[in-house]
């Protein structure tokens, strides 16, 4: 919302940010979590609206919320408002599970935790934080088993650098416009 308006529904060249987000996922997954506070904003998207948990916990929370509800061992966690999400990408994440917590990709700016797969595994490590008030996302990375996905790879993806980016002012709105 630092936007004054909701970044799901940001219109991206004839298309809402959320309604880009779920078509990409329906061609992915058999399940759709999306976590709210504000659920009867969403209710024509065809997927599974649940509301935080813990409130008021910020991106930490809402990974919790989404994992307790999966029904899979596994979930793919995005933010609401990243207009370059890369479907073969996302694939590509999915085969390198393995018997991994996490994977995660590390771009030059660090690691994208907001666009990584995380096991229903670390709820017990997120709640620990959560419940110290550390809300620093990739604080319960420690102990847990995580996959790296490298810069190269990424790169093989995604040439342009554009995938992990996402709208938070209107200057940036008006860049990708």
């Amino acid at each position: 919302m630092r936007m004054g308006t909701n970044k799901a529904f940001l219109d991206i060249n004839g298309e809402r940010l959320i309604d880009r987000t779920v078509k990409i996922f329906k061609d992915i997954f058999h399940e759709l979590i999306l976590v709210t506070n504000s659920p009867l904003d969403y209710l024509k998207q065809d997927c599974v609206i649940v509301t935080d948990i813990l409130k008021n916990k910020g991106a930490l929370g809402g990974i919790y919320t989404g994992l307790f509800f999966a029904s899979h061992d596994r979930a793919f966690v995005c933010a609401c408002d990243m207009p370059f999400l890369n479907k073969a990408f996302i694939k590509y994440m999915i085969e390198r599970c393995g018997d991994n917590d996490i994977v995660v990709p590390r771009s030059p700016d660090g690691l994208q935790p907001l666009h990584a797969i995380y096991s229903r595994r670390c709820l017990p490590a997120i709640k620990r934080i959560i419940d110290r008030d550390q809300l620093k996302i990739t604080g319960f990375y420690k102990g847990l088993k995580t996959l790296e996905i490298p810069w190269d790879v990424i790169k093989s993806y995604d040439p342009e650098g554009k995938m992990f980016f996402n709208v938070n002012t209107p200057e940036e709105l008006e860049q990708i416009l």
